[in-house]
């Protein structure tokens, strides 16, 4: 017999079992349980969604805390080298801290498949994906600080009191896995400005992303409390039946007390992931082949895990690089940037594979990126400044056309000036991409709709499949 909490079980099905179940935890939020099922799908029909046919069903996005170059990654600039410490007038723009001359990259740049996208010398087996990725030259933002970088990028505005996509994204279409939250970051310690880049703002609370401190990697201790080491499932049902009991008497006497469901559900769903989250979490499940082919880093078993939950039907992990800001190459640049590209390598590459390999790809959309890029201009002789003006980021999977690099920055890398991408048009792609007009998904709130795009966003179709 299927597990009532299995999320390929019906509802008629769930029902059945549960009923079945007599005294054991079975009938535990028995109601909870099964209009949270179909509240998942009656707020996306309410909605409309999905507005057209969805190319991906879920998100990974790795995001490099901090900036990363893209003179060094995915935008080589040869004119560097012949203009080497001059600064010509076309660089002469302020950024966020003093800087002088230009600073050549020192990366060898080789193309890579049949596509022949450059690649740096650091990612010999991201390489191999090239022909799957969708390379964007012209990345630019608003603000060169990273608090309102950092918020931009993922709640689509500068200051922190809006939605992030995960939570629009679980807003909109739910999760296809009722027994884990439907949206998790994924973070060794805190990124600048930490919760509230996950957060839910005005949306219920509901569709807040979950946090998992990844510095340790056992179901255990990324999620305390999994386990109740004092009561039984009897007793845990008895206990929460009272508490149920007591919520609803509650609920009666109020019209309105969307805080108290979202405590509910939160209560239901952390006696469910007793089941759930021991196996999905559990990267030591895996072979030791694949755990080897990853790697033994922090950010290497991010990559697995976040491999692992979308498996299992959470419709975004977000995994954060590092702890704080480890991307901000302010000084001793090259050393540091050719050290975190050689960590990242490896375990993207092989989380690529793995979703290829397991028929997850062509549905899973992966994202990289961080808040902007750095400068062509040398910071303090051996650094680089933020700049928001031209950056790169990639897409893979998900209806992605593969083998494409779109826009372009000026013969320094400095700004984007062909094709541009603004954030938000990034936010409007990723959206289109899950099937979701981002013009559609609003939210009314204080008088006025809101959407992850504000009033801006254009589609950038040119990479799409």
């Amino acid at each position: 017999m299927n597990s009532p909490f299995d999320p390929t079980t019906s509802l008629l099905s769930r029902r059945s079992i549960l009923r079945s179940a007599g005294g054991g935890f079975g009938m535990l939020g028995l109601t909870d349980l099964l209009s949270q099922d179909a509240s998942a799908s009656s707020n996306a029909e309410k909605l409309g969604l999905p507005h057209f046919p969805a190319k991906a069903k879920r998100v990974i996005f790795l995001f490099m805390s901090g900036g990363p170059s893209q003179l060094d990654t995915f935008d080589p600039k040869p004119d560097l080298h012949k203009y080497e410490g001059q600064r010509p007038a076309a660089v002469d723009i302020r950024t966020e801290r003093p800087t002088s001359g230009l600073s050549a990259s020192p990366v060898k740049f080789t193309p890579a498949g049949e596509s022949g996208i450059p690649f740096p010398e650091y990612f010999p087996r991201l390489a191999k994906h090239a022909d799957e990725m969708a390379i964007i030259r012209s990345m630019y933002t608003d603000n060169p600080n990273h608090a309102p970088a950092l918020c931009l990028m993922n709640l689509g505005a500068m200051t922190p009191t809006r939605p992030s996509v995960g939570s629009w994204l679980t807003y909109g279409l739910g999760s296809e896995n009722q027994d884990l939250p439907g949206y998790l970051a994924l973070c060794p310690g805190l990124p600048v400005v930490g919760p509230k880049l996950w957060g839910n703002a005005f949306l219920p609370g509901e569709f807040q992303g979950t946090y998992i401190h990844t510095k340790k990697t056992s179901p255990e201790a990324m999620i305390p409390h999994l386990r109740n080491t004092e009561l039984s499932p009897k007793l845990q049902k008895e206990q929460l039946d009272l508490v149920a009991a007591i919520n609803r008497q509650h609920m009666e006497q109020r019209t309105d007390a969307v805080d108290l469901e979202t405590r509910i559900s939160s209560m239901e769903l952390a006696y469910r992931m007793q089941f759930e989250a021991m196996e999905a979490f559990d990267i030591s499940r895996e072979t030791q082949a694949t755990r080897d082919a990853y790697g033994s880093s922090e950010f290497a078993e991010s990559c697995l895990l976040a491999r692992r939950l979308s498996e299992h039907g959470v419709r975004m992990v977000q995994v954060y690089y590092g702890n704080r800001q480890p991307w901000d190459t302010h000084s001793n640049h090259q050393k540091l940037n050719g050290k975190l590209c050689k960590d990242i390598d490896g375990p993207i590459a092989q989380l690529l594979t793995d979703l290829k390999q397991r028929d997850l790809l062509d549905e899973t959309l992966v994202v990289w990126g961080g808040e902007f890029g750095r400068t062509p201009t040398v910071e303090g002789g051996s650094g680089r400044d933020h700049n928001p003006y031209g950056f790169s980021m990639w897409m893979a999977g998900g209806g992605i056309k593969g083998g494409t690099i779109h826009g372009a920055t000026d013969d320094f890398g400095f700004r984007a000036v062909q094709d541009k991408v603004h954030v938000h048009d990034l936010h409007a792609t990723i959206m289109h991409l899950m099937g979701i007009d981002h013009q559609k998904l609003t939210y009314h709130y204080s008088g006025r709709d809101f959407r992850l795009t504000d009033v801006h966003g254009e589609v950038v179709h040119n990479i799409i499949a």
